[in-house]
C-alpha cells in the first residue's frame, strides 16, 4: 500500500531495529534487534507497535559471561555552535577513583544517514579495554536536521574534525577519571578518513588506529561508489581538483614526521568501496617518515563499515 500523500511518520518501536517484515495478515511485526551491549537478536510486536518479545535467545550463553556498561549519552556544542550528540562507554569493573584512558571512535556515518547507524556498535565489539567515547562527529545527530545531512559536502575534514575535537574536550571536562594525557583515536571507513585527518593534523593523541581509512581522494576514485566521491568534491578528480586535494590526508602528509603517532593501519581486500590500497598507501607514508606503525590487510574482508 502506498503511503498517503502528507502522511506524518508515526514511531511504533523505540532501539535499532533492522530487517523488518510483516506477516502475512499485516497484523505483527518481526525484525532483529541490536544495541551496544547485545547483538542481533529476532523479535516480534504488534502492527501497532505493542506487544514486544524477543523470540531468539542466541548470545544469551556468551553475554552472561561479559561485564558491559551501557552507553551514557551526552550532548555537547560543536563546530558553529551546533548541538552534537555522542556517548561514553564506561569499561567493566568500573572505578570513579581511578584514571582511564579514552579512545575517541570516529564513526563512520558521514553525516549522510543523520543518526547512529551501529557503527559504534561494531566498535564497541573491537575495542574492549579503556574508555570509549563514541563521538558520532560526521553524524552531527540532532533529530533528523537535514542540514547536517549534507554538510560534509566539500568539508570532509572541516566541521566534523572540529567536531571531535571539541567532542573530547566536552568528555574532559564532563567526566574527571578521563585521563587526557592518555588519549587515542580510532574509526572505519569515514571514521577512517578522520583517523588519517587526525593523524596529519593533531598529536593530541598517543595512538591512532585507522581501518579502511580514505588517504588520498585523487586515487579514491577507484571507488565502486563514484557517486559520494563526486557529491562530496562537487566534481571529479578533474574538474575540482582543489577539491580533491584540499580534502586528502595525503597533503598534509608531512605532519606525520612531525607527530610520528604510533598507528595501526587495516584493511580489506575486498573492499570496493574504500580500495584497500588506500590503507596501503597511508602505511607507506608512514613508514618512510619514521612513524612506530603496522599494517594488517585481510585478503577476504570486504566493505570496512
Amino acid at each position: 500500500m502506498a503511503p498517503k500523500v502528507g502522511a506524518v511518520p508515526k514511531k511504533l518501536i523505540d532501539g535499532y531495529n533492522g530487517a523488518v517484515s510483516t506477516t502475512a495478515d499485516g497484523k505483527a511485526f518481526v525484525f532483529t534487534r541490536t544495541s551496544l551491549t547485545t547483538p542481533a537478536e529476532i523479535f516480534t510486536a504488534a502492527s501497532d507497535g505493542t506487544g514486544l518479545k524477543q523470540l531468539t535467545h542466541q548470545n544469551d550463553a556468551a553475554l552472561a559471561k561479559i561485564e558491559m556498561n551501557a552507553p551514557e549519552k551526552f550532548w555537547f556544542a560543536g563546530a558553529e555552535a551546533a548541538r552534537v550528540h555522542a556517548m561514553l562507554i564506561k569499561p567493566p569493573k568500573f572505578d570513579a577513583t581511578k584514571k582511564y584512558p579514552l579512545l575517541c571512535c570516529c564513526t563512520a556515518d558521514h553525516r549522510r544517514c543523520g543518526a547512529i547507524r551501529g557503527d559504534t556498535g561494531g566498535m564497541h565489539k573491537c575495542f574492549r579495554r579503556g574508555i570509549r567515547d563514541a563521538v558520532d562527529q560526521p553524524a552531527r545527530v540532532d533529530g533528523l536536521r537535514t542540514e547536517f545531512t549534507d554538510e560534509i559536502t566539500n568539508d570532509w575534514g572541516g566541521k566534523p574534525y572540529v567536531d571531535v575535537m571539541k567532542g573530547v574536550d566536552a568528555a574532559l571536562a564532563k567526566y574527571p577519571f578521563l585521563d587526557g594525557k592518555r588519549m587515542s583515536a580510532a574509526g572505519g571507513s569515514y571514521g577512517g578518513y578522520m583517523a588519517n585527518w587526525i593523524a596529519t593534523h593533531s598529536d593530541r593523541f598517543k595512538a591512532i588506529v585507522s581501518h579502511a581509512g580514505i588517504w588520498d581522494k585523487n586515487s579514491m576514485y577507484a571507488t565502486e561508489e563514484l557517486w559520494f566521491e563526486e557529491h562530496d568534491m562537487q566534481g571529479t578528480p578533474w574538474s575540482a581538483p582543489e577539491n580533491y586535494k584540499k580534502w586528502a590526508p595525503m597533503t598534509y602528509a608531512t605532519a606525520l614526521g612531525k607527530f610520528k603517532t604510533p598507528t595501526l593501519v587495516v584493511g580489506g581486500e575486498r573492499d570496493y568501496r574504500v580500495p584497500y590500497t588506500q590503507s596501503v598507501e597511508f602505511f607507506s607514508a608512514l613508514q618512510r617518515q619514521g612513524v612506530p606503525s603496522k599494517l594488517v590487510i585481510f585478503p577476504d574482508e570486504g566493505i570496512g563499515c
